[in-house]
């Protein structure tokens, strides 16, 4: 097996199939503040030792002491390694004076003096102002010639954006290229890393969120599984609504492991309902997470104490998360975090609406949905979902989504006019692998929580009968 170098944060290293490969030329590229310093710093720190040190050589692109200074920011950032195991070292002067000739003969000195097993030249993309053509194509294959021929990894740092890949002469030298980026949509902004290259090994492709901290850089992998058709043990018993009626239009309940999505109108109940599935399950040993981007803890804590429940109950993990700047990839791993360490069987997602909002794009959003709810299967963790709906009276549209398809079952809540009042109805409309009963009931919030009536007549129903979906 290649050895690999560690950035030290276990899912980027993931992404590249277990980490860089080692003696090999790496580029991080990117426009100046998507973090290239801190990852590269997040390297050297996570591989130097006394025996392999690493080399930090700056040239004329950013300041050196700033380099040092912003440095003892981050959390990993040791001290006592600096000028033990990590060396700085500020080549501006020596190139201003004597050119690329004059940074070969250091870094082969540096080189013989420290043998290092990792060297970072920050910024690369500099050293192309200080010759042209045929003169720096020459640097480039005597420079990498003599990395290759001391067994050391590099990381060679620039301003560079993808379009430039193609004409820059170093990227058909690199081994690797990682991609740092921003993607802007509407007044939201994340961030994104990219694997562009990666020789000999294979790697996660497409764009993956990040975040950058005191403790470095966070990359959050696309969650896009791919198709598993291994088989998986299901067995015949059923889990309850915590709604009896409900459970007879469902047959007796919900398959454990499968998806539900309550939809409807603002204020018809949908928050409700999905309390009942998550304290339902708890009375009945199963712990769950409530993942919620609409209720803050506190008036969360107000609605069900008002029907009997308390978000303090013991096998409910409350995650609240603010809509605003949420990064749905940072999100969806802290919800497979928080199933994983409290044994979950069931969650709950209040709601789809706020979530896609902070999906960057349709196509992406679908993907996350797609897997979660393949690996909650898998897992036979049930999962209920809430989507808001903006017809009031006429539904003509079930989900905007398109996550109708991918739920095992799909529950729609309406309002029902009658002359001079609106009423509340529900309708099964599908449950997967199973009977159920299509009524449109009435249903009515009491104290005790949701509790259905007798199917409408059909005159009153009819004038608000879904349009499809």
């Amino acid at each position: 097996m290649t050895e690999r170098l560690s950035s030290g944060h276990p899912r980027l290293d993931d992404l590249l199939g277990g980490g860089l490969p080692a003696n090999s030329i790496n580029m991080v590229i990117g426009l100046p503040g998507t973090g290239k310093t801190i990852l590269a710093q997040q390297y050297v720190f996570a591989n130097a030792s006394q025996e392999r040190p690493a080399l930090y050589l700056a040239t004329v692109s950013e300041p050196f002491d700033k380099i040092l200074r912003y440095g003892q920011t981050l959390r990993f950032f040791d001290p006592e390694a600096v000028g033990h195991s990590v060396f700085y070292e500020d080549l501006g002067t020596l190139l201003n004076e004597r050119g690329l000739a004059g940074v070969l003969e250091q870094v082969s000195e540096l080189i013989k003096q420290r043998r290092p097993g990792l060297i970072v030249i920050d910024s690369f993309k500099a050293l192309s102002a200080y010759a042209e053509g045929a003169e720096f194509r020459e640097f480039l294959h005597d420079f990498a010639g003599r990395l290759s021929a001391v067994a050391t990894s590099s990381l060679w740092i620039g301003e560079y954006g993808e379009d430039e890949i193609g004409p820059a002469p170093e990227f058909a030298v690199a081994d690797a290229i990682i991609s740092l980026s921003t993607a802007r949509a509407a007044e939201r902004e994340t961030r994104m890393l990219r694997i562009l290259k990666l020789r000999g090994s294979a790697f996660a492709p497409g764009r993956h969120a990040y975040r950058l901290s005191a403790d470095g850089i966070d990359v959050f992998p696309r969650l896009a599984d791919t198709l598993d058709i291994t088989s998986y043990p299901l067995d015949g018993s059923r889990s309850s609504s915590g709604i009896a009626a409900l459970d007879e239009m469902l047959a007796d309940g919900y398959w454990p492991g499968s998806s539900t999505l309550c939809a409807g109108p603002s204020g018809c109940g949908k928050t409700l309902m999905a309390l009942h599935f998550i304290f339902n399950g708890v009375r009945q040993g199963e712990p769950g997470v409530l993942a919620t981007l609409q209720e803050h803890p506190t008036q969360l804590a107000r609605i069900v104490q008002g029907f009997g429940w308390s978000t303090d109950e013991k096998g409910v993990e409350l995650m609240y998360r603010s809509p605003v700047d949420l990064y749905i990839d940072e999100w969806v791993y802290e919800l497979l975090e928080a199933v994983e360490r409290t044994g979950a069987r069931r969650v709950v997602i209040d709601s789809l609406t706020d979530l896609r909002l902070a999906a960057p794009d349709e196509v992406r959003f679908r993907e996350y949905m797609y897997s979660l709810v393949q690996r909650f299967s898998r897992q036979r963790v049930s999962l209920f979902m809430t989507s808001e709906l903006a017809d009031l009276f006429e539904v003509r549209r079930l989900s905007e989504f398109g996550i109708s398809h991918l739920s095992d079952n799909v529950v729609l809540l309406q309002y029902i006019r009658e002359q001079a009042s609106v009423r509340r109805a529900l309708t099964v409309l599908k449950t997967r692998a199973s009977r159920h009963e299509p009524e449109i009931r009435e249903f009515r919030i009491t104290p005790e929580g949701i509790v259905l009536g007798d199917p409408f007549v059909a005159e009153a129903a009819d004038q608000n009968e879904p349009r499809g979906h």
